[in-house]
């Protein structure tokens, strides 16, 4: 029987490959903290390097026979799979990064202008205006249900108002809301309640 503690590399890599796992757990053991550590200083990210560090270790057990004594040591081996797939992580976020960068320029030079801007803005005067001009008891109700985020069951708990005097006010202002407005040519999408 292998004494996992005493045993050579390559007599570990010869119990791996025969899919014994504390063959294995002794590897990494061995050479795990070297492996982390040298991926943790590629990415700069201990949740990475631990990801790493696993792929690395992983891969030795679906594929044992990758490793050739007679090129170099285990933790060589080991240190080199974990540099290279440290180094593709490194690359494959910087690349997703510079592809965010460029989306977000394009959609800037291309899609929300100044233009759209100023037209929002407009927009947002009118019906603040339009807002303005209802009387007392719709405007309230509608602020309340519509900015504050309120059911018209607790705007009319709020107010300590019947349920259907508050959706009639609602339904009364918002359509003084939709005429103010398409006196000035903004189309309203909402439905009444």
């Amino acid at each position: 029987m292998l004494k996992l503690e005493t045993a050579s590399d390559a007599a570990l890599m010869v119990a791996i490959a025969r899919m014994h796992e504390p063959a294995l757990a002794e590897a990494y053991r061995r050479h795990g903290g070297a492996v982390l550590a040298l991926a943790r200083r590629v990415l700069g990210s201990a949740d990475l390097a631990e990801e790493v560090t696993q792929e690395v270790f992983v891969d030795l057990w679906d594929s044992p026979e990758r490793f050739d004594p007679g090129r170099g040591a285990l933790r060589t081996f080991l240190m080199t799979k974990a540099h290279g797939r440290a180094v593709d992580m490194v690359r494959s976020e910087s690349a997703r990064r510079q592809r965010e960068e460029r989306t977000v320029r394009e959609t800037a030079v291309s899609g929300y202008d100044i233009e759209h801007q100023a037209w929002d803005l407009a927009i947002a005067d009118q019906v603040k205006a339009a807002v303005t001009s209802l009387p007392v008891e719709e405007r309230t109700a509608i602020e309340m249900a519509y900015f504050d985020g309120h059911t018209y069951r607790e705007v009319a708990s709020i107010l300590g108002q019947p349920e259907g005097t508050v959706k009639s006010r609602i339904r009364s202002g918002l359509r003084r809301l939709r005429s103010a407005l398409a006196q000035h040519g903004v189309e309203t999408a909402w439905t009444e309640p």
